[in-house]
């Protein structure tokens, strides 16, 4: 009995050590003290520029951020979770519109290899198009900042979702298809529960994309249009030489980000039923 539970001991401290999920928290943990270590150091030694703050006062403004997110002292001075607020809602929006088109149009799309062929030319010219490029297309446009907003978030996030939901409706099993046309589906039908089901995963991958996009425009945008929201928040803490508040912000759209991301990545796997997308 004492060989088998020092056997058994034996075997729990060797699975411990195998654990990968606590051996990536353990890297994480001591990179983390790692990079916060050499950055105190370089700031207090002067290796670094003199904007530079200490990542001891950087660690304290970001607690004072965060703890108090939602003051209000005026229009140039709200908390950071105001500014969160008004770019999330821009986000939203502007991603919604831009799946609202893309999806359907994906679709329509990938049921015809001769329109997508067609249409694949203007996908692979306008894709690349860095986002602020659309700004002051929008602007003239639009003369609206918020609209321009919107429309540059809709039209730089669109592609992703586009371009997946074309890919998984146009690999759906034809089998599936033949099935459904035997038995009499309606195209209709065979669209709304062959089609979708099957390129779900595909779609929902490419939204995962796209609301990144959405985030990491949404900066830019607002840096250009001002107002209120997280990229004016950045932008005007430039103006004020706030360095560890412009690193707050950092930190909390890369937060956000990764929200966001493992939501869609929750419904990625909830509909990929242990399929590989």
């Amino acid at each position: 009995m004492v060989v088998s539970s020092k056997s058994n001991l034996s075997s729990e401290s060797i699975s411990w050590y195998q654990d990968q999920n606590l051996q990536a928290t353990l890297i994480f943990i001591t990179s983390l003290v790692v990079i916060l270590g050499i950055w105190e150091l370089g700031a207090r030694l002067g290796f670094f520029a003199e904007l530079m703050p200490t990542a001891s006062a950087t660690l304290v403004a970001l607690w004072g951020w965060i703890s108090n997110p939602f003051y209000d002292y005026g229009p140039n001075d709200k908390g950071i979770g105001w500014q969160l607020l008004v770019s999330l809602r821009r986000v939203i929006l502007g991603f919604t519109i831009s799946s609202l088109i893309a999806i359907p149009l994906g679709v329509y799309i990938g049921l015809s290899k001769v329109l997508s062929k067609a249409i694949d030319p203007y996908i692979q010219l306008l894709k690349p198009v860095s986002p602020l490029a659309w700004l002051p297309l929008g602007l003239g446009l639009l003369k609206n900042s918020e609209a321009t907003a919107l429309f540059v978030i809709a039209i730089t996030s669109l592609w992703p979702t586009l371009i997946n939901t074309k890919f998984g409706v146009s690999n759906v099993d034809p089998n599936y298809l033949d099935v459904a046309r035997s038995l009499g589906a309606s195209r209709w039908r065979i669209v709304w529960k062959v089609v979708l089901p099957s390129a779900a995963p595909n779609i929902i991958a490419g939204l995962r994309i796209s609301i990144g996009i959405a985030w990491l425009v949404i900066v830019a945008a607002e840096m250009l249009i001002g107002g209120t929201g997280i990229g004016y928040f950045v932008w005007n803490e430039w103006n004020n030489l706030s360095i560890t508040s412009i690193i707050t912000a950092i930190v909390v759209v890369g937060m956000v980000g990764i929200v966001l991301d493992r939501f869609f990545a929750f419904w990625q796997d909830l509909v990929s039923f242990g399929r590989k997308v």
